[in-house]
């Protein structure tokens, strides 16, 4: 498909998607017609009467079990020890403090007058009590945090890990190590009770959390009362939910939606870099993609550029490897230029020879893909069909299949080639967390089983090695050794796309993504 064709054929589906989506729901209210402005300014002046707001989310959630979904945090519900501060520098929360007693040793010393939800107090040992349960379900922060032992005395937490582990108090801002109370463990999964500025007054699976507010919270009262933190994975729907009103807030939106929102003198649009990127995620025991040359060839294949035009319409940066180079790590080299020729060099090294009719074959079988793509990043399922178009240019048959949960539909089996996918991969300001979760043996966001064993050495002493400069150094080490293995092939660095309606006062965009609502957000 030429590219101007791709650009008319994307205007014409994506003019189809909303036309479909305003027939079938205006909203996310079960198919209640569009408002009017009128209703739209009712619907203002009671929110803010109330001090209640609406937030739609692009990512569904089955569960609210910490150790098992980082929802509780940006929803205000549950805290960690550690959080990241605005130049991504970690910095206290739960925890007042903490000190490295030697490479393995760490104590930590938990704020005095928390309080959970339910009036208990925070303390070294409700802390512990989290942290070992989240262990115990969580094989991937078991391995992140490396617990050998801890003892609670008074606020007092002594932590030793199994090995050298300076990276420890940035792990501990991970969503999933969110501090809980354990008491009743029936009612985790659907009620837990944290110490942030928001509790659980009643959770639908997949459907939307009801918040009310903590008035115990110990960094003072948030200034909403109530908050409804609904789920939604349709782009076009949470677009045209900010546009009628229902929404106040609504997070990730289509690219090609900011122009027609920002016409809207009530609405406002902040778009801003992130720490995400969006890339090729490739099946390593593939029958194809398990071969080298043929993720090489991928990655090549890839129009970074009209991704970044046509599809983010310029909310998005190519991507030249997982870190963007804001970050101090980051590759200096320009993102690869999509070469169709060097691709098809690739795939013939590989054995792949046209057909009479054009299709590469291999043993008397032709190179058909399946690519498997979701719909909660609304760009992806365009990057995958824009990949499909490109792939049958030199003779790559691509089968693209939409699914709901992609994390448990590619770790649960493995009849997929490649992903259009998508991670934070510098949450903390550092790459270790993406290199170990990603691309390491058991890591958090390591679904396809990915391993390197060249990584292994540098990987080991990047864990052990505290001093900034030497970790910069190791981790730009660590990024060459997996780019030379292609194990996945970096497209874009997207920007945070977050819609909002004029009344919605102390809203911050966090490049991290693990906090959303807050006790400073507002409605006026």
């Amino acid at each position: 498909m030429a590219l101007t064709a791709w650009k008319k054929w994307k205007k014409y589906a994506l003019a189809t998607a909303i036309s479909a989506s305003m027939i079938v729901s205006a909203g996310c209210s079960g198919g209640a017609s569009e408002p009017n402005a009128g209703d739209q300014d009712r619907t203002a002046a009671e929110a803010a009467a109330s001090k209640r707001a609406v937030v739609l989310f692009h990512v569904k959630s089955s569960t609210l079990d910490p150790a098992d979904n980082i929802i509780t945090v940006k929803a205000g519900i549950a805290e960690t020890l550690t959080r990241l501060d605005a130049d991504l520098g970690v910095k206290p929360w739960l925890a007042a403090s903490w000190t490295a007693v030697d490479a393995s040793r760490w104590e930590f010393l938990i704020r005095d007058n928390v309080t959970f939800q339910d009036g208990s107090p925070l303390t070294a040992e409700a802390v512990k009590a989290s942290l070992e349960r989240t262990m115990a379900r969580n094989e991937s922060m078991k391995l992140a945090l490396k617990i050998r032992s801890m003892t609670a005395d008074g606020q007092k937490l002594a932590v030793e890990t199994l090995e050298p582990h300076p990276a420890l108090a940035s792990e501990l801002l991970n969503p999933h190590t969110a501090i809980i109370q354990v008491k009743e463990e029936a009612s985790i999964a659907s009620a837990p009770v944290g110490t942030g500025p928001f509790r659980v007054a009643s959770f639908a699976q997949d459907a939307r959390i009801e918040l009310e507010r903590h008035d115990g919270y110990w960094d003072g009262a948030a200034k909403l009362e109530q908050v409804s933190f609904r789920f939604n994975e349709d782009g076009n729907v949470r677009a045209l939910a900010l546009q009628s009103g229902e929404a106040d807030i609504a997070t990730q939106l289509p690219a090609e939606s900011v122009e027609a929102i920002r016409l809207n003198p009530k609405l406002k649009v902040e778009s801003e870099p992130g720490l995400r990127v969006h890339f090729l995620l490739f099946n390593p025991q593939g029958e194809a993609t398990g071969d080298l040359r043929v993720r090489q060839a991928f990655d090549v294949l890839l129009d970074r550029r009209s991704i970044v035009e046509d599809i983010m319409l310029g909310h998005a940066a190519p991507a030249n490897g997982p870190f963007n180079d804001r970050l101090p790590f980051g590759r200096a080299a320009a993102a690869a230029e999509q070469d169709l020729d060097k691709a098809k060099q690739l795939l013939e090294q590989a054995g792949y020879a046209p057909d009479a009719g054009g299709s590469l074959v291999k043993d008397g079988k032709k190179l058909t893909l399946k690519l498997l793509t979701y719909k909660a990043r609304p760009e992806l399922p365009l990057i995958a069909q824009l990949l499909q178009s490109d792939a049958a240019k030199i003779g790559i048959a691509i089968d693209i299949r939409t699914v709901e949960n992609i994390d448990d539909t590619i770790r649960q089996n493995r009849d997929w080639d490649l992903v259009t996918y998508s991670n934070l991969s510098a949450p903390r300001g550092d790459g270790g967390f993406f290199l170990n979760s990603a691309l390491m043996p058991g890591g958090s966001l390591n679904a396809a089983d990915i391993r390197i064993d060249e990584l292994t050495d540098v990987m080991k002493t990047l864990n052990a090695t505290s001093e900034a400069e030497r970790r910069i150094a190791l981790t730009r080490e660590a990024v060459d050794i997996a780019m030379s293995r292609t194990p996945h092939a970096y497209a874009v660095y997207p920007n945070l796309i977050v819609g909002l309606n004029e009344r919605i006062a102390g809203w911050r965009t966090d490049p991290s993504e693990y906090t959303i609502l807050t006790n400073e957000l507002d409605v006026s």
